[in-house]
């Protein structure tokens, strides 16, 4: 098993310089290779590999020598990445994009030698060591690490470690320890169980200061303004990924199984008047962690169709209100009378149809299974006019 630790790193002025250099010739390798294999295909419809991208590299090293002062294996990885990009396009991901120095992550990554003693991090054109703060030990082997600078000016390594640890088996299905969750955005998470998880809704109530650096930003674009600026959206950053840490945390500790709705959430930020709140809220990101931790506690996560009728059905009697709203918060059925909350309700129908679609699964492959063999059955002796004989 895989698990990666962040660490906040304390480079000094010459380390920050080199690691400048090694997150602009990355960067500049990746463009050329994207640049490269988009050119190559459309001229000659030919589909170049990392490893031909790679082979470039000396040569390009010789038109640009200020690339032999970052370290090669850095270089080979960003094309590397770069084949990803491409590979998780044909599966039906985004078109990978040029990289920008303005815009997006600022890193670099380092698959190999990296080493981690005495505080300090040793990894290649960095002999001396990164001053590195433990502030947990690492359980495993290292195999690589990524370092990044954010906005702010804060540089951060990122050591994927192999734990040696099994991937534990998924627990048995029991309808007693599973739970539907449906995500909103007036409360964040409604369990079936009826327990709420409230929006804490961190970038609606950084608006007014946001609104007020960004318009003095404008203005007068001083380093000062965009460093205040920088620091207010990562602390919304960082308060919300601490929230989403928390509640993914604690529903896969207290559960075995998970239901969810398969939400179109590109889709949903199309529609203007919702695109901040379902952004603000981070689905996406919340149900990647759910993903993950399930994986490394063999909790199951099982999902409906994003277009199942959960809000709209009665989880009393199935009755299905076709004239519901996005603005009802509660219904009565007109069947059985029965007084429901929109969010509680919907939550128990993903359950219920997440447990009813798993079982008719199963009982599809029990019945694949138990099917009677057909070999040696079919014979001209047995049926003379199927094979033409006869008749």
């Amino acid at each position: 098993m895989f698990k990666a630790y962040k660490y906040r790193i304390s480079p000094t002025n010459l380390q920050k310089e080199l690691i400048a250099k090694h997150i602009g010739s990355s960067r500049f390798v990746y463009n050329f290779a994207l640049e490269t294999k988009i050119s190559v295909y459309l001229g000659s419809k030919q589909n170049l590999s990392s490893f031909d991208l790679i082979k470039k590299l000396p040569e390009l090293k010789k038109e640009y020598e200020w690339l032999k002062e970052v370290n090669s294996q850095s270089l080979q990885q960003s094309i590397q990445n770069m084949d990803i990009a491409f590979k998780k396009f044909f599966k039906g991901a985004g078109f990978p994009k040029f990289k920008s120095k303005h815009k997006g992550r600022q890193s670099f990554s380092v698959p190999q030698n990296v080493i981690v003693e005495n505080d300090l991090l040793i990894i290649p054109k960095f002999k001396e060591g990164l001053d590195i703060v433990l502030h947990r030990p690492i359980k495993g082997i290292i195999k690589s690490a990524t370092i990044s600078v954010t906005p702010t000016g804060k540089y951060f390594a990122s050591i994927l470690v192999d734990t040696n640890e099994i991937i534990p088996q998924k627990a048995a299905i029991n309808e007693s320890t599973t739970i539907g969750i449906d995500l909103g955005i007036k409360d964040f998470a409604i369990t079936s169980e009826g327990e709420v998880f409230e929006n804490p809704k961190y970038l609606r109530k950084a608006q007014d200061k946001l609104k007020y650096v960004q318009r003095k930003y404008s203005k007068n674009k001083g380093k000062r303004t965009k460093k205040r600026l920088a620091l207010l959206h990562e602390k919304v950053v960082n308060k919300r990924k601490d929230f989403l840490h928390k509640t993914s945390t604690k529903l896969i500790r207290e559960n075995q199984t998970i239901c969810l709705e398969d939400l179109a959430v590109k889709n949903m930020v199309k529609n203007y008047c919702l695109a901040q709140a379902i952004s603000d809220a981070s689905w996406s990101a919340f149900v990647s962690m759910l993903e993950y931790k399930a994986d490394w506690h063999g909790v199951n996560i099982l999902r409906i169709g994003r277009f199942a009728p959960s809000s709209k059905t009665c989880s009393c009697c199935g009755y299905i209100n076709k004239e519901l709203t996005l603005k009802d918060r509660e219904w009565t059925c007109k069947s059985c009378n029965s007084v429901l909350d929109r969010d509680v309700n919907a939550a128990i129908n993903i359950k219920s149809f997440a447990l009813k679609n798993h079982l008719s699964k199963e009982l599809t492959l029990k019945n694949q299974d138990e099917l009677p063999t057909l070999v040696g059955v079919l014979t001209p002796e047995a049926h003379p006019i199927a094979y033409g004989v006869g008749g």
